[in-house]
């Protein structure tokens, strides 16, 4: 990947007429997006002057430009590729960048987002060769264009390392581009080879950070009425975003008039797309930084005292690691305040590959469809049968996860059904009573009356055996608040899992 360099860097010459244009290759979408330039304005003559402008007190230098107001910095957008001329059937010539198609995009953005939240915040132009790669200072990572984008193996290593810190990598195909969209995708599966972009489900907190976006509208080709995203989930948020349709015209209030292919939200959509995606990014900074601390996991043939707990987590096919260091700070927690003896470090296990034998209790978790095999099903339904407990949190509270798990639970249990836990059950009073609930703030808008806590299980020979949170447990644990999402506040959440841990060792 070039930087694009407008004194020094390769210009190409496009001599194309403004009419749209069907495009047949990369090169075709490299157009200017926004309105073509408006008719110079006609000279004022002599007898149809005008008053001077005043001066002002201190004059301003030729070279001197005016500086942004200082704001602590956001959004970097990523310079990249090449400069281009472009001519106008009308004469008229534009500058452009592959990086700078919408040049007033994230500007445009961050002013709404300052009219919305009453908070300013900064952006700058970053290059990866200068890139100040810490999260704390640059959260957001915006990176735009049409055509192909290509990173260098090192600048794949140093991104995915941004983002395993806390960073945001956002990548918008501002036309509707498949080059760009294509492009994005073969990064994130460089960067994240564990990892596969998924679809952001439509209750996810993107979605609903500053305003609901469930329906939206294009300015041209719509491909339905739905907002998509794709993103690479990391620990509990979105680490690398793509949106295939173009939201920087919207931001900066036009269209795209120059592609007939074009495929981009229109200005209304755009524009609540963006704020959410700003409020994001915001709220979600902590979490990133504190899901991106370092965390020890332990091998499943390592030694141990007979008597000591083990923390085994189920791996699975969806997104199983959704709160980093959580369980590590809930055995914390259980160490100190009760009489278990643990080991500070968690195991992730394979139901059909590894010994579940070792575990008298299994934690499970996700944000999207965990996709058991048979294997892993039977694993799972021999596990259970034998005596041994598992406990599943819905990471998030996300619809899709919830539905899933049902499912599978279903498979794994034939003709078993969850049932709610009655609040004067002996699990909530294992090591801390907990006779009331307090919950996250979306939770106690959509169920203002839910005080107790919620919880359901299946009982297998009169003993619970599946303990199920439909709202997120364990993000409490590490006293993570992950806004808009469904869940328990870290102090409830804190006091149930100990309940769950001392329950399930002593059942």
């Amino acid at each position: 990947m070039n930087d694009a360099r407008h004194a020094s860097g390769l210009v190409i010459a496009l001599l194309l007429c403004a009419a749209p244009l069907a495009a047949e290759s990369e090169n075709d979408w490299f157009v200017p997006l926004g309105p073509p330039p408006k008719a110079s304005p006609e000279r004022i003559s002599g007898g149809e002057g005008v008053p001077p402008l005043p001066l002002p007190a201190t004059p301003l230098r030729r070279s001197e430009r005016k500086r942004q107001p200082s704001a602590p910095p956001l959004i970097g957008k990523l310079v990249w590729g090449e400069a281009a001329s472009y001519r106008y059937d009308t004469g008229a010539t534009a500058d452009i960048s592959d990086w700078n198609l919408c040049p007033g995009d994230v500007q445009a953005i961050v002013g709404k987002a300052q009219r919305v939240l009453g908070t300013a915040y900064g952006y700058e132009q970053v290059s990866l060769a200068t890139f100040d790669d810490d999260p704390t200072r640059l959260p957001l990572l915006f990176v735009s264009g049409v055509r192909t984008i290509r990173f260098s193996q090192d600048q794949v290593a140093r991104l995915r390392a941004y983002v395993q810190r806390g960073g945001m990598v956002v990548f918008d195909s501002v036309a509707g581009s498949p080059y760009f969209t294509d492009a994005a995708r073969a990064f994130a599966d460089a960067a994240f080879p564990d990892a596969p972009l998924r679809t952001v489900p439509e209750d996810h907190p993107l979605y609903h950070m500053l305003t609901d976006v469930t329906t939206v509208g294009f300015g041209r080709n719509a491909p339905g009425d739905r907002p998509h995203m794709e993103a690479v989930y990391v620990g509990s948020r979105c680490g690398v975003l793509i949106s295939p349709y173009g939201l920087g015209t919207g931001w900066d209030d036009h269209g795209v008039a120059s592609i007939e292919q074009a495929v981009f939200y229109d200005v209304d959509a755009a524009s609540r797309l963006g704020l959410n995606l700003v409020a994001y990014a915001v709220g979600y900074a902590a979490v990133g930084q504190a899901e991106g601390r370092p965390e020890l996991f332990g091998a499943l043939d390592e030694r141990r005292p007979a008597n000591e707990f083990v923390f085994a987590q189920v791996r699975h096919g969806g997104h199983w690691d959704a709160h980093p260091g959580a369980a590590v700070a809930l055995l914390g927690r259980v160490a100190a305040d009760t009489s278990v003896a643990t080991s500070r470090k968690r195991v992730a296990v394979v139901p059909g590959r590894d010994d579940l034998e070792p575990y008298p209790v299994l934690f499970m978790t996700g944000l999207d469809d965990p996709r058991f095999d048979d294997k892993a099903r039977a694993a799972l339904r021999a596990f259970i049968v034998r005596g041994g407990t598992l406990i599943v949190d819905n990471a998030l509270g996300l619809g899709g996860f919830d539905a899933a798990f049902r499912r599978e639970l279903a498979s794994i249990l034939p003709g078993s059904a969850l049932q709610p836990i009655p609040p004067d059950h002996p699990l909530f009073s294992a090591a801390v009573p907990v006779r009331e609930a307090i919950y996250t703030p979306l939770v106690t808008h959509e169920h203002p009356d839910l005080t107790a806590p919620r919880l359901e299980g299946l009982a297998v020979e009169g003993e619970l055996r599946v303990i199920y949170s439909p709202y997120d447990l364990h993000a409490g644990w590490a006293g993570v608040e992950c806004p808009m999402s469904r869940g328990f506040s870290p102090e409830t959440a804190s006091a149930l899992g100990l309940d769950l841990i001392v329950y399930a060792l002593t059942h």
